[in-house]
């Protein structure tokens, strides 16, 4: 090669490596997500792919989300565990799954008898709920963002017929949180398994009964092809939120923008997931009763009233907590339900009462 081609040759390279360096010098990351929902699953295992997709999208590919669906990469029930260890930098779940940390977190999800949607919402973002979160997590090293909610769900699925408080005696039953502790109280055995299964134990005579999240997700589970008396409403399970985790200091470290991004996706994907459930859940509760025969009932007043006291007793555990950090979540939350429960209950709930007495569409 003589010396003109030489430093034509090195001029190539030299452009060649400046196209490299913004690349490099921009620092692409690609962080992983694990999630408890099972792969494409309705409402939730999708919302949770959507959030990563809208996160890469968002920032250009300079911060790329990995999922992985429950089981692929760890257990379900072990998601926060996996961010906390360091095998993924963030999961997609419910805080109420590990109340055993900290009771504490059962408040990010539901509370029997508590708040609503849109009172939830309003005390993570603009009543202190988000700053006592922060101080939750802080123990473990990780960063909780409200990532969906699935508004109001459904008591669950029954083998057998409930005709009163009696017919809950020894009923095995899944169901997680500070509702599995309810329904303890009201005398049912509880468990609590990953979504994927439910199914089997169900089958199997492991369980007697099971809830999940409602019409939606449970059609896709396949419970009605062993149990036909479907329940609702839940009253332990009145506003269900979702969460994105995130390792804390990794989160700390990324630039200013990407932060912004990750937090205010999750927030948009927060009111997303609860629009999908409330445009799918009518849609899949009727093809459950017209095309699966399931019987859609009421739980007997009984049940309800015994729920609520249970559901008072549980709470006024928390709120007598020796720790400080859950009674001061469980203070929070329930000074805040005061305030909140009086447009629910004053506004909202006497117009929809209205709506169903008096529109005839």
């Amino acid at each position: 090669m003589d010396r003109r081609s030489f430093i034509r040759a090195g001029a190539l390279g030299t452009a060649a490596t400046a196209l490299a360096a913004p690349a490099i010098a921009q620092g692409n990351i690609t962080w992983r997500m694990v999630t408890t929902w099972p792969k494409n699953f309705p409402g939730l295992g999708v919302g949770a792919q959507r959030l990563a997709d809208r996160i890469t999208a968002a920032s250009g590919g300079r911060l790329t989300v990995q999922v992985y669906s429950a089981g692929e990469l760890v257990p379900p029930l072990q998601s926060l565990d996996a961010v906390i260890d360091g095998t993924a930098e963030m999961s997609h779940g419910a805080a109420y799954y590990w109340q055993n940390k900290s009771p504490a977190l059962s408040f990010f999800t539901g509370v029997p008898y508590g708040m609503t949607t849109g009172e939830l919402t309003a005390w993570v973002r603009f009543m202190g709920g988000q700053e006592i979160w922060d101080e939750i997590y802080d123990q473990f090293g990780v960063q909780g963002f409200l990532s969906g909610n699935t508004g109001n769900q459904t008591g669950g699925w029954f083998r057998d017929e409930l005709t009163s408080l009696e017919s809950v005696k020894g009923l095995r039953f899944r169901t997680p949180g500070l509702g599995g502790q309810v329904w303890e109280k009201l005398g049912a055995t509880v468990t609590n398994m990953a979504a994927g299964e439910i199914f089997q134990a169900l089958q199997s005579g492991t369980l007697d009964a099971a809830e999940f999240v409602g019409p939606y997700n449970d059609l896709a589970l396949g419970f009605h092809q062993v149990a036909k008396n479907y329940y609702m409403p839940s009253f332990v399970e009145p506003g269900l939120a979702t969460e994105l985790v995130v390792d804390k200091t990794k989160y700390q470290e990324l630039p200013a923008d990407l932060q912004a991004i990750i937090r205010d996706v999750s927030q948009a994907e927060y009111d997303q997931v609860s629009a999908d459930f409330i445009a799918n859940d009518p849609r899949a509760l009727k093809t459950l009763v017209e095309d699966h025969g399931v019987q859609v009932r009421d739980f007997p007043a009984d049940i309800m009233e015994a729920g609520a006291k249970a559901s008072k007793e549980v709470l006024d555990g928390l709120l007598g907590s020796d720790d400080p950090l859950v009674k001061k979540t469980a203070e929070s939350f329930v000074d805040s339900l005061k305030i909140t429960r009086v447009r629910t209950e004053r506004i909202d709930s006497k117009f929809q009462e209205a709506r169903e007495l008096y529109l005839d569409l």
